[in-house]
């Protein structure tokens, strides 16, 4: 009963601390930086059509939870010495800002799941195994360490994705874009056509880069800033070409197209090379699942018979 009821006033101060700290969060007025970033960062789509179509009325949940979810987050990341922060922004935005973390959610987030997952542990111990409390601080300290760095595999898993989706979709948009650029468009209409015929981690980032200029920055200024959010020697590549091209007064087009076909190259390696590893890749679920299931359905009539054939031979 001690624990139940240690469990239901934990649960009650939770619950009273979110609500006071929602309440606080509701009341305090959005700054011009959280509403640029809700844009650019949290709905590319609402982004778009904000630019283009004026300002999009917001839904309840994008209004009023989603903020509060936030501050809470943030409120609990507070919490955390501040150290790695840059490290833990670039990853954020490498990612593409998931649900639109910033590095205070994300923190508030680790301290949230951490302490849950401990809870659930002890709550294992004490409901199945009945162990003893050495194995009680055990199980503890292993699920509470396990729920403090499962938001980090998240990331890098989110991360892996979208840079993923940005390498398969980089090649098809960059040719679209070549061929704009060549039939007379600029390349900033070049973008916000693809943007419109697509929609995908690529597209976010023409969105964003678009929305920067809009804002003030310059082509150069937002180009490179996209580089250093992807992260990928492909993507750099091609803007590192494009802002010579720009600087040099060469023609973005011919620049294009001559990028489009070391993509369209470097894609066909990829998959020569995704090829050359498949079969490396099988060996695993051959030797360890397929061979010893044959074995079994090739092999499994004839073992009766052999321990009856040895033990006749035993009995003789």
């Amino acid at each position: 009963m001690l624990l139940y009821e240690i469990l239901v006033g934990v649960a009650i101060s939770l619950s009273v601390s979110f609500f006071l700290l929602g309440r606080r969060a509701a009341e305090r007025p959005v700054q011009v930086e959280e509403q640029i970033s809700r844009y650019l960062a949290s709905d590319p789509k609402m982004a778009q059509a904000t630019l283009g179509d004026g300002i999009t009325q917001l839904s309840f949940v994008k209004r009023v939870i989603l903020p509060t979810w936030q501050s809470i987050l943030a409120r609990l990341g507070s919490l955390t010495p501040e150290r790695n922060v840059d490290y833990l922004t670039a990853r954020l935005e490498t990612a593409g800002r998931p649900y639109g973390l910033n590095v205070l959610n994300f923190l508030g987030l680790k301290l949230l799941i951490a302490p849950l997952l401990a809870v659930l542990g002890f709550v294992m111990n004490q409901a199945l195994l009945k162990r003893g409390p050495l194995v009680g601080v055990l199980f503890v300290l292993v699920f509470g360490v396990v729920g403090f760095y499962m938001p980090d595999l998240w990331l890098s898993s989110a991360i892996a994705k979208r840079q993923r989706d940005i390498v398969r979709a980089l090649p098809d948009a960059l040719d679209m874009i070549t061929i704009c650029v060549e039939a007379g468009q600029s390349f900033d209409q070049a973008l916000k056509r693809v943007s419109a015929r697509w929609f995908n981690p690529l597209t976010e980032e023409f969105n964003r880069i678009l929305a920067e200029i809009v804002l003030g920055r310059t082509r150069r200024e937002a180009l490179a800033s996209a580089s250093e959010r992807i992260q990928l020697p492909d993507m750099s590549n091609l803007i590192m070409a494009i802002i010579q091209a720009d600087q040099l007064g060469v023609s973005i087009g011919k620049v294009l197209r001559t990028q489009a076909e070391q993509l369209r190259i470097l894609r066909r390696q990829r998959a020569e090379e995704l090829a050359h590893e498949a079969a490396i890749k099988m060996l695993f679920p051959l030797v360890f699942l397929i061979f010893p299931a044959m074995l079994a359905v090739l092999l499994g009539p004839a073992v009766p018979l052999i321990f009856e054939t040895f033990s006749r031979m035993g009995g003789g």
